[in-house]
């Protein structure tokens, strides 16, 4: 199990259930380790692509080097999230995943384009109003639509944008349109009326 890459600690829990779910952890360190040979298969084709462009007396070509460097960044920006979380917590992260396919995510990204738009309008708003306080219940779900409501991962996820400055270049751009810090300000304000 070891040299299939699943912790001591998932080894441990697996070991100790009344039922063994090898079959289930199996499947889960398989999908894991595709992922990982899917982003290797890309990185060996950028390289290839570089070594191409390549030719003797002349500078490499700056867009191969940067597709490069961002591929290995998309690797990065898997891996440097995960310092935030518990390893409890990425291991439910890893089982959710199995229910997250792409047209989920291009739904559950169109939906926060649309709140992060209708929160943008409403700044003027009073946070303890009706409209606000929707606003911030639609934030919730959506946050509980990653999280499943797991409070391991709601508090990586709370620890993860307290880190904000310590993000990659990388994912900060590719969240640019969803980095108003007036939004963030703004919910953070709902969020604490209703606790009053």
């Amino acid at each position: 199990m070891k040299f299939l890459g699943l912790s001591l600690r998932q080894i441990r829990k697996l070991l100790d259930r009344d039922h063994l779910e090898l079959p289930d952890a199996l499947r889960t360190q398989r999908r894991v380790l595709e992922e990982k040979k899917r982003f290797f298969e890309r990185a060996i084709e950028a390289i290839r692509e570089a070594e191409r462009s390549l030719q003797p007396g002349k500078r490499p070509d700056s867009a191969v080097m940067t597709k490069i460097i961002e591929v290995i960044q998309m690797q990065d920006n898997m891996e440097w999230a995960a310092k935030y979380y518990s390893e409890e917590a990425r291991e439910k992260i890893e089982e959710r995943k199995r229910l997250w396919s792409p047209e989920l995510q291009a739904e559950v990204s169109r939906q926060w384009t649309e709140l992060f738009a209708e929160v943008e309008a409403a700044l003027d708003e009073n946070p303890a109003g009706a409209k606000a306080q929707a606003l911030a219940d639609r934030w919730c779900k959506l946050v509980e639509g990653f999280t499943g409501g797991d409070q391991g991962i709601t508090q990586g996820l709370g620890k993860l944008y307290s880190g904000r400055p310590n993000w990659p270049a990388a994912f900060r751009d590719r969240i640019a349109n969803y980095s108003n810090p007036k939004v963030c300000d703004f919910i953070g304000r709902a969020f604490a009326a209703r606790k009053r």
